[in-house]
C-alpha cells in the first residue's frame, strides 16, 4: 500500500495538474451540493475489498464529487464567513501534508513549529499585548474559545479552593458567535447573555454584573467580548469592557475569530482599542488572514496559565519534558494533543508576500463593504439595515418576507451566480429576516455586487 511505483507517480502528476488548474483558473463554478442518493448513483461503490484503483477514484472525484462542493474562495461566495486562501498558502498546505509532521511537541516538529511561531509573533504584534504574550494555532475559533475559557476557569479555581465545587459563570452578548454558547456547554459552564445585537457597552455589562445574585457573582469568572460579530461585523466596547474586567477581577476574553484579521488594517485598527487589555484572544487565519482550512489561533497574555491548564501527563510523554527535548510544545497551550502544523501555510504565505500585501488585501474587504453600502443606497428596491461594519453588510429587499429570501438564495445558487444567504436581525421588538454580504476575497468586484443586487429587482 505504501510502495512507490509508476502508477503512483502518474497519479501524483494527475493530482498536480488538477491542483494547478484549480489554482490558475479564473472561471471556477461556485459549486452546489447534491443529495447523497444522487452522488451514490453517479459513483457507485468506492470502498471495496480489492479497491477501485487510484486512477478510477480520482476520476470519480474530478468528474463528479468535486463539483458537489461550494468553492469557498469564489468571488461571489459572500455567505457565512467565506475564505480566500492565497495560492502560496494552498500550495504549502500540500507541502505540510507531504512532510508528515506531528506538531504537538518540539522534539518531533521543531522546524514546523518554528515557522508557526514566526507567524504567531506577527499576529501577537497586531494585538498590542505586552511582551511575553503568545499563542498557538488551533483547528478553529471553537477550539480556540474553548481552550481560552478552560484556561480562565482553571485560573479562577486556583484562586480559591472553594471555586472547585462551583459551576462557573461567564457573560457575553446575545450577538456573540454560536461557538461561545456551544463552548460553555462543553465546559459545563453557565452563560448569561446581555441582550443586544449591537455593540456590547461597558455600562450594559456593569448593569448586568450589578444585577447578579450573590450566588451568581461568586461563580462569575469571565467575560467574552466580540471583536467583529459574525452576523454584522460589530466590535464591542473592548476598552470599557477591559477596564470593567480589571476592576471586577474577571478574565477578559475577546473572540475576534472573524474580525481579528482587521487588526492589520490601518483604517479600522482604532476600533479595536482595548484589545490589548485582554487575557486571551481568538483569531481565525482561515477567515480573514487568507489561510486554508482549518487554521484558528488562541493568544494568551500569560501563556504559563494556559500551560498549567492544558499540559498533559503520561509516562509515554515524559521524554518531551526532558532537558534534551525541550522546546515550545504547542499541545501544552490548547485542548488538542495530536495536531498538524496548521500554521505552516500561513507562515509561507506571509514570508512569500510580506505583511504589506496582507494589509492591502484586508483593506480591500473593508472597501468592498463600503461599495456595497453605496450601491444599496442607490437601489430603490433595497435598503441598508445598518451601516456596513468591517466587511459585513446587512440589507433588506423592500417588501420581502422570509420565504422570499430563501427562494432567492436557492435560485441564485442553483444558477451558479452566487451564494448569499439570509440571516435574522432584531428590529425593535420584532425579529426580521434580511440578507447579508461578508467580503473576504479581494478578487470580488463592484460588478459582482451589482449582478447580485440586480437579481432582487
Amino acid at each position: 500500500m505504501h510502495k512507490v511505483d509508476f502508477d503512483l507517480v502518474e497519479l501524483t502528476m494527475d493530482t498536480m495538474k488538477y491542483v494547478i488548474n484549480r489554482l490558475s483558473s479564473n472561471k471556477l463554478g461556485i459549486g452546489k451540493p447534491q443529495t447523497a442518493e444522487h452522488l451514490k448513483a453517479l459513483v457507485g461503490e468506492t470502498i471495496t475489498s480489492e479497491g477501485v484503483g487510484g486512477e478510477h477514484a480520482f476520476k470519480l472525484w474530478q468528474e463528479h464529487l468535486s463539483k458537489a462542493n461550494v468553492s469557498i474562495d469564489h468571488p461571489r461566495h459572500l455567505a457565512f464567513v467565506p475564505a480566500s486562501p492565497t495560492r502560496a498558502a494552498i500550495m504549502f498546505d500540500l507541502v505540510t501534508s507531504a512532510s508528515s509532521i506531528h506538531g504537538a511537541y518540539w522534539m518531533e516538529g521543531a522546524g514546523g513549529i518554528f515557522c508557526e511561531n514566526e507567524a504567531m509573533r506577527w499576529m501577537v504584534s497586531l494585538t498590542g499585548l505586552p511582551t511575553g504574550a503568545f499563542g498557538v494555532f488551533t483547528s478553529g475559533g471553537t477550539a480556540a474559545n474553548l481552550s481560552a475559557i478552560v484556561t480562565a476557569r482553571e485560573y479562577w479555581r486556583s484562586l480559591n479552593k472553594e471555586n472547585n465545587v462551583k459551576k462557573g459563570l461567564i457573560i457575553t452578548s446575545s450577538g456573540a458567535h454560536s461557538s461561545v454558547k456551544a463552548m460553555a456547554k462543553v465546559a459545563d459552564l453557565d452563560i448569561l447573555l446581555v441582550e443586544t445585537e449591537e455593540r456590547l457597552e461597558k455600562a450594559a455589562l456593569e448593569r448586568t454584573i450589578k444585577n447578579l445574585s450573590v450566588e451568581q457573582r461568586a461563580c462569575l469568572f469571565a467575560v467574552v467580548a466580540t471583536g467583529g460579530t459574525t452576523n454584522a461585523g460589530i466590535i464591542d466596547d473592548l476598552d470599557g469592557i477591559g477596564d470593567t474586567c480589571k476592576t471586577e477581577n474577571l478574565w477578559f476574553h475577546v473572540d475576534a475569530a472573524y474580525g481579528g484579521g482587521a487588526l492589520a488594517a490601518d483604517s479600522v485598527r482604532h476600533l479595536f482599542n482595548g484589545i490589548e487589555k485582554a487575557d486571551s484572544i481568538t483569531i481565525d487565519p482561515h477567515k480573514w488572514l487568507f489561510s486554508p482550512y482549518d487554521c484558528g489561533a488562541v493568544i494568551y497574555r500569560k501563556p504559563k496559565l494556559a500551560k498549567k491548564a492544558h499540559a498533559q501527563d503520561g509516562s509515554y510523554l515524559d521524554i518531551f519534558k526532558d532537558e534534551g527535548a525541550r522546546g515550545f510544545n504547542p499541545t501544552d497551550y490548547q485542548i488538542q494533543l495530536t495536531r498538524r502544523v496548521r500554521g505552516l501555510p500561513l507562515w509561507f504565505s506571509l514570508a512569500t508576500h510580506g505583511v504589506n500585501k496582507y494589509k492591502e488585501a484586508v483593506e480591500k474587504g473593508i472597501e468592498l463593504a463600503q461599495i456595497a453600502g453605496r450601491l444599496i443606497n442607490e437601489n430603490p428596491n433595497v435598503e441598508l439595515v445598518r451601516a456596513p461594519s468591517l466587511s459585513c453588510v446587512l440589507f433588506r429587499r423592500i417588501g420581502w418576507e422570509a420565504n422570499d429570501y430563501m427562494h432567492w438564495t436557492y435560485s441564485n445558487h442553483k444558477k451558479g451566480l452566487a451564494l448569499v444567504t439570509p440571516t435574522k436581525w432584531r428590529n425593535g421588538a420584532s425579529i426580521e429576516t434580511v440578507s447579508r454580504f461578508c467580503f473576504i476575497n479581494p478578487d470580488t468586484t463592484e460588478r459582482d455586487i451589482e449582478l447580485i443586487l440586480d437579481t432582487m429587482n
